[in-house]
């Protein structure tokens, strides 16, 4: 495993972390989360994610079971707060109230003091920001978070965010967690130098495209029983995913991936990686191997000719606006 530093903080996160969203809790059952945590510290993963809205907290459950057995220092923590966790009207958003007693629930779901990076997991438009950051310093301060960071905000917002903390010498954003992979790629436009400008490094969700990018669906056929496609409690997201052109895109770089003699979750994961703003790519795993199969990705380097390469095949895809 490679680590990098968590934007211009000292934190190291190793490249490769392995998130719950839509695994752990949900539609895995405990003993395979413990299996694939065992196994990604085995190949040096020391960052885990996941969010109080996974499942409803069950996601949370899941990792902080898993967990229980390491030492606290030996690995990142991060979760997210903003998504509804209740009817009532205050069960929401980013205000000082939701922020507070979100995050005491989290610390006890997770079965730890502190969680390491802290994430608003989208930006609240009825919330002042400077609200929010307020509340995540009063966080920092106690000691129940180490870092702060945000999930999916613009490139306006994060600038908007760091002049307020500057503002008010408030402790600086310290990532940003975005969905990026080859269909989705608007972080390039603003994000990522607004980002790197603030100090936030990127920890990036979403990388192999829920699973488009490993190669297992193929143009004309149904998705085979058991995966995540076939699942109509999980699948909203990446059906999406599931046109012809964009399958059949995916097996043209299958075949370059083929030829380069590594899989295409590996070129995939590279591809990401390559972007020196990227601080971490976060997979999701049900099986062992999945892990031992992504990490190697930390150790291949795309050339120019393959970038480019990369880049004509992606053209074939028009008008695509994945549901997210």
């Amino acid at each position: 495993m490679k680590y990098r530093n968590l934007g211009n903080t000292g934190l190291k996160v190793s490249e490769i972390a392995l998130g719950s969203w839509l695994t752990y809790g949900t539609a895995a059952e405990q003993q395979a989360a413990d299996q694939c945590i065992r196994t990604a510290f085995e190949y040096g993963i020391n960052f885990f994610d996941t969010a109080n809205a996974y499942n409803r907290g069950e996601g949370e459950k899941a990792i902080g079971a898993a967990l229980a057995s390491y030492e606290r220092s030996s690995y990142v923590l991060s979760t997210k707060v903003f998504f509804p966790m209740g009817e009532g009207p205050n069960d929401r958003g980013l205000s000082r109230k939701h922020i507070m007693e979100q995050c005491e629930a989290s610390l006890k779901r997770l079965g730890t003091d502190y969680i390491d990076i802290y994430f608003c997991h989208r930006f609240d438009q009825e919330t002042p920001v400077e609200e929010t950051l307020r509340a995540l310093d009063d966080l920092t301060a106690q000691g129940k978070i180490l870092y702060a960071g945000v999930s999916e905000w613009s490139a306006a917002q994060i600038a908007g965010a760091a002049a307020i903390s500057d503002r008010l010498r408030l402790r600086p954003l310290a990532s940003n967690q975005p969905i990026y992979n080859l269909f989705e790629r608007y972080i390039e436009d603003e994000v990522l130098q607004v980002s790197m400008q603030h100090g936030l490094g990127q920890v990036v969700f979403s990388p192999l495209a829920q699973g488009v990018l490993t190669g297992k669906y193929k143009p004309g056929q149904a998705p085979a029983a058991g995966t995540r496609a076939a699942d109509d409690s999980v699948n909203q997201v990446i059906n999406s995913y599931l046109r012809e052109d964009v399958l059949g895109v995916v097996a043209e770089l299958n075949e370059l991936a083929g030829s380069m003699e590594i899989t295409l979750s590996q070129l995939a994961l590279a591809w990401v990686l390559r972007q020196p703003g990227v601080s971490s790519a976060i997979i999701g795993a049900t099986k062992p191997h999945q892990i031992q199969e992504n990490v190697e990705a930390v150790n291949i380097s795309l050339n120019t000719g393959v970038l480019e390469q990369i880049d004509q095949i992606m053209l074939k895809i028009k008008d695509f606006a994945p549901m997210r």
